[in-house]
């Protein structure tokens, strides 16, 4: 028998550890556990950040990392487009009709989708043509027709199968961008088949055949003629499929009746079971151009249930984490509206008011990733007070709030006591936002008169011993209180806010400037991390607590896993990939800790069992 030397044409090293960076392949002895070490491939499912909409009987394509969906029924027929960066879903330009069942494929730059369902009849022949910003009018469909499966790009597209009045479509046309003409017909009618592949290399299966049953039939297509491929290990009708003709995968869908789960792979020839789905449904959105990274988004369950559920396919030597919230330790009081700074692992929150009795405390406790500690106190009890939120846990500052009645109150602490600092500019002033440090912060917006009056857009800096109150145009551009700022006093952004609930401005170090709007509109949520690369959570929607999340870059926001409760009035402070949340209603004394997603080697203990 060959040994490992004479295969890969070295020995087997030996480390007291594991290696730092080990590669796929890569095998060691380690000394201290006495045992054969290396990295392997493995294959799993593992949740991504959601569609802002949820949505079934989408069209879609992209790859792992630049993907797209668009149309589709949520719960109405609706013509919003997202896209997918392989961390989250962020907003695009609208799909020019809303309809249901209309499909495509392509790159998120050179894509195009066509037929659908509008409410009609007759069915849509609309064709639209995407740019990775805007959809505009191509070529109609010369018929109508819904549900058919798609491959390829703008300009080397094609689209097969589908529903006619009378019968399962066995119809094949090619699109050039401008002109559809006709390809070779399936050699089985179906509704509803996946799609993958290009023009020339296509892949069609599963889907509704005659006379109405979800079928196993996969069929492969030259650019000319199909001819059959091999039997799929489970029937379904709405699945989805990603990769190449001669390396897929399957998944997702619909059985007769009841929702898939299961995955198969595909090598050219046959199909062989794969890691399961961890939610079934079908008519989804999916996309990828290879096996690792393949995705699906949305769809139906059997029973009615329309998912906004991203999950991600990753076939790698490295183990995918995900990003997501987790439960962390309790806070010492029930409260709401009051502040944080500090780190995931070194934070302080202070301030707030109690749920109940509904009265404003001092309460100031210090958080070391595990467990909170109460004390020592702020010296004025307060809510809605402004925090730096850079500080630490020995060194923060907490300004403003009401105590209840309007406060110009500033404390400083020095991780010893809260002594009270200069008072802040404005008398009368709560709700407002600070960034930065106890040395260099940022204050601006507040509410400062009687209820009716009007929200402020005042802004302040501090140095550590004086304020400064700026003058025009140094004020915000919409005037808000109870919205949350992150970042430092020169590189700083506020998302929403009473008086701008959905609206976002960026402060460069002397001016406020009005930027793209949050996906979920909300008042009194979280945030945490700099300017460009923040994250904004929980919040109120409408008349509810939301746990929804999401990323900004600077430029525009996209999705990510939502909190594990809803909660408004939060305490926050942290970084995009490592942040806290405390407090607020309706769980008041709850902490959860966002941890971004992470990779590490696979590492397995080889054994001859």
């Amino acid at each position: 028998m060959a040994t490992f030397k004479e295969i890969r044409g070295q020995l087997i090293k030996k480390y007291t550890t594991n290696p730092a960076n080990p590669l796929e392949g890569q095998m060691w002895y380690n000394n201290t556990t006495g045992t054969l070490k290396g990295v392997t491939v493995t294959s799993a499912w593992a949740s991504s950040a959601p569609l802002a909409t949820a949505r079934e009987q989408a069209a879609s394509g992209g790859t792992a990392t630049a993907g797209w969906i668009a149309a589709g029924q949520s719960p109405g027929y609706t013509n919003v487009t997202e896209e997918y960066n392989g961390v989250g879903w962020s907003s695009s330009g609208n799909y020019p009709i809303s309809v249901r069942l209309a499909q495509g494929a392509g790159p998120q730059t050179a894509a195009f989708a066509t037929g659908g369902f509008a409410g009609g009849p007759p069915d849509v022949a609309t064709t639209g043509e995407y740019d990775g910003t805007n959809w505009t009018a191509g070529t109609s469909y010369p018929g109508n027709l819904y549900g058919v499966g798609a491959a390829g790009t703008l300009t080397t597209g094609i689209i097969f199968g589908g529903a006619q009045p009378s019968a399962y479509s066995t119809v094949t046309k090619h699109y050039d961008g401008s002109t559809w003409t006709a390809g070779g017909a399936k050699s089985n009618g179906s509704n509803y088949p996946f799609g993958t592949g290009t023009e020339t290399a296509a892949l069609s299966g599963q889907g509704n055949g005659p006379p109405g049953a979800s079928t196993n039939v996969t069929e492969e297509y030259n650019g000319t003629a199909w001819a059959a491929g091999g039997t799929n290990t489970f029937s379904v009708r709405g699945s989805g499929a990603s990769g190449t003709q001669t390396a897929a995968l399957a998944f997702g869908g619909l059985v007769d009746p009841g929702d898939n789960t299961a995955t198969a792979t595909y090598d050219g020839s046959s199909w062989t079971s794969a890691p399961s789905t961890a939610t079934g449904r079908g008519f989804i959105g999916y996309g990828s151009t290879s096996i690792s990274g393949s995705w699906l988004a949305g769809g139906i369950s059997d029973g009615g249930t329309t998912y906004g559920i991203t999950e991600e396919f990753n076939q790698s030597a490295n183990v995918v984490t995900p990003g997501a919230w987790a439960a962390g330790g309790v806070y010492p009081i029930s409260v709401i509206d009051f502040s944080g700074a500090g780190t995931q692992t070194a934070a302080i929150a202070f301030g707030g008011r109690l749920t109940p009795p509904n009265a404003v405390t001092n309460v100031s406790a210090t958080y070391d990733g595990a467990s909170w500690t109460a004390g020592p106190n702020l010296t004025t009890a307060r809510q809605l007070a402004a925090s730096a939120k850079n500080g630490t846990t020995t060194a923060a500052l907490c300004t403003g709030g009401a105590e209840p009645a309007h406060s110009d109150k500033c404390e400083e602490f020095n991780g010893s006591i809260w002594a009270e600092g200069p008072n802040y500019p404005t008398t009368a002033q709560f709700g407002d936002q600070g960034v930065g440090d106890q040395g260099d912060a940022l204050i601006s917006g507040g509410y400062g008169g009687v209820p009716g009056s009007a929200y402020l857009d005042a802004t302040s800096t501090y140095n550590g011993s004086t304020w400064t109150a700026l003058a025009a145009p140094s004020n915000l551009q919409d005037s808000r209180f109870s919205a949350t700022a992150t970042g430092t006093s020169t590189l700083a952004v506020m998302f929403a806010g009473t008086g701008g609930a959905g609206k976002v401005e960026s402060w460069n170090g002397s001016t406020w400037a009005e930027q793209a709007e949050a996906l979920t509109a909300r008042t009194a949520g979280g945030s945490a991390g700099p300017s460009t690369d923040a994250l904004y959570f929980g919040g109120e929607a409408g008349p509810a607590a939301t746990g929804v999340t999401e990323g900004w870059d600077g430029t525009s926001f996209s999705t990510r896993p939502s909190m594990g409760t809803g909660r408004l009035g939060i305490a926050s402070n942290g970084t995009a990939t490592s942040a806290l949340a405390t407090g607020g209603t309706p769980t008041a004394n709850l902490t959860e800790e966002f941890t971004g997603e992470t990779t590490a080697a696979n590492i397995e203990t080889i054994t001859t069992s």
